[in-house]
């Protein structure tokens, strides 16, 4: 039977932060556009649906459950918390379902009936057949296509793993009762955070890393810094190990763990070596927690040329144009840092090239006359925070720079003292010949929120000394950048 071909002038395969952001935007422009998601459940993206917007939710009632477990000092005298997880989850789902309601309401009416549900994939470089998800056959082609179909958790080779039940960062999301023993494979990001999460909600918890510290692409003092902090929560750590296999024993064997079942019995035992010795680990629960993956493989990306990397994420240059003319790669699915803020600078770029006729990249934007690589803030949201942006100590004295290094504990800070949140390390690196910062970690109280305080000096490229010398209001946890700078 043959398929009636629509035309378009841009189609947007993925409504991520990118994607759903410049839908509307070339609608404004005149252009006649649509958007292709794969599925209701996913509007807005990763980022609201199974990432940072629930994970955050959640991460705020492990620290209320924390706050309220040692309240005592405070003066405050309450029973122990209990933690009902089926309402943590339910918490969790209202806000992720308002976020999906309000950027559904946005593309519908960018977007009317050219918003899509439906799967896509390339039949030839500027042609897209997609199945929708009631089953119809449409074939869609454009003048340009913009790719930003985002990433999925990463499933390791490992033996046994595939015949046992598991949990990823999105199913750990949906379980309703609290994991005996929980173990985290993987010491990164997402394996930190659901690690202290439901520790505190109540589980036992043992994190495996592969690496010789947590947080591999930090520095070491900040690496043990916050490592320290998560054993004092009684988090066990197990680095420098390998698993050779997985084992469940009791009950069915499943790929994946169902969210409701499993109250108790079915364990899963890690064959595990550190060095020369070999041990086994056993645990009720294994969240496998080691990266994401592209969700390239069902595009059929061979029938448009694009080329991507051995990993599958797509090779795209430094204004997100792919190796084809007239296709872009935008978010997690282009290889760059992982995070929603820079999907939302990757629109900002198509958009100043393709519509407000600027000249805008990842290293160069012409209007400013700025010829440098973007500045990426991250933070890991565990509690204290741990925010970073720029060069680490280690990458500073990789690249040559003459640096000088400032350091001071949390507890320096007088408003952490008023807190009681006086864990925690500053920390920064700043250039001896121009006085520029380079980088900066923050292990503190809010650090989310101060480490943009020190991006905007570094993008002004003014001296350390204007945060050594600011007016800050006291007493905040930024003031501690007046504390920090004058230590260099």
């Amino acid at each position: 039977m043959e398929v009636d071909t629509q035309h378009y002038d841009d189609i947007i395969i993925g409504g991520g932060k990118a994607g759903k952001t410049l839908a509307p935007a070339l609608v404004a422009d005149g252009r006649k556009t649509a958007l292709i998601e794969r599925s209701l459940n996913m509007i807005g993206g990763g980022c609201i649906n199974i990432a940072c917007i629930p994970t955050k939710t959640m991460v705020a009632s492990a620290n209320v459950a924390n706050t309220v477990r040692n309240s005592a000092p405070y003066g405050v005298k309450t029973n122990t918390p209990t933690v009902n997880l089926a309402e943590v989850i339910q918490r969790k789902r209202s806000v992720v379902q308002s976020a999906r309601e309000m950027n559904l309401h946005n593309l519908e009416t960018a977007l009317d009936n050219n918003l899509i549900i439906g799967e896509a994939r390339f039949v030839a470089p500027k042609t897209i057949a997609v199945t929708t998800t009631e089953g119809n056959n449409r074939l869609l082609t454009a003048e340009r296509l913009f790719i930003n179909t985002g990433t999925r958790p990463l499933i390791p080779s490992i033996p046994g793993l595939t015949e046992v039940e598991f949990l990823t960062s999105e199913s750990i999301m949906e379980l309703e009762y609290l994991p005996e023993h929980l173990i985290v494979l993987g010491s990164g990001y997402i394996g930190l955070e659901f690690a202290q999460m439901f520790r505190r909600f109540g589980s036992r918890v043992t994190v495996i890393g592969q690496s010789e510290q947590i947080l591999s692409q930090q520095d070491p003092d900040i690496a043990i810094a916050v490592q320290t902090l998560l054993e004092q929560d009684g988090i066990e750590f197990l680095l420098k190990a390998k698993v050779l296999r997985v084992v469940r024993v009791g009950g069915a064997s499943r790929r994946e763990a169902s969210p409701v079942e499993n109250r108790t019995g079915n364990e899963t035992i890690l064959q595990i070596q550190v060095a020369d010795r070999s041990f086994s680990l056993q645990g009720s629960h294994l969240l496998v927690a080691v990266g994401r993956a592209p969700n390239t493989e069902s595009l059929n990306l061979a029938a448009a040329g694009v080329a991507t990397d051995t990993r599958g994420f797509i090779q795209v240059n430094d204004r997100l144009e792919t190796n084809i003319p007239g296709i872009w790669a935008l978010g997690d699915i282009n290889g760059g840092p992982q995070y929603t803020h820079i999907s939302l600078d990757d629109y900002r770029i198509i958009k100043a090239n393709l519509i407000d006729g600027g000249d805008r990249s990842t290293g160069v934007d012409a209007e400013r006359l700025v010829v440098r690589h973007r500045l990426v803030p991250s933070c890991l949201f565990i509690d204290p925070e741990l925010a970073h942006v720029g060069l680490t100590e280690t990458e500073a004295q990789q690249q040559g720079y003459a640096i000088r290094v400032a350091k001071v504990d949390a507890s320096a800070v007088p408003r952490a003292k008023t807190l009681g949140q006086t864990d925690g390390l500053l920390k920064a690196i700043v250039d001896t010949e121009t006085g520029r910062i380079l980088g900066c970690s923050l292990l503190c109280h809010e650090a989310g929120e101060v480490i943009s305080t020190v991006q905007m000096v570094m993008q002004a490229q003014m001296p350390y000394t204007v945060l050594r010398d600011g007016v800050l209001t006291h007493p905040t946890m930024t003031e501690g950048l007046n504390i920090l700078f004058s230590k260099l």
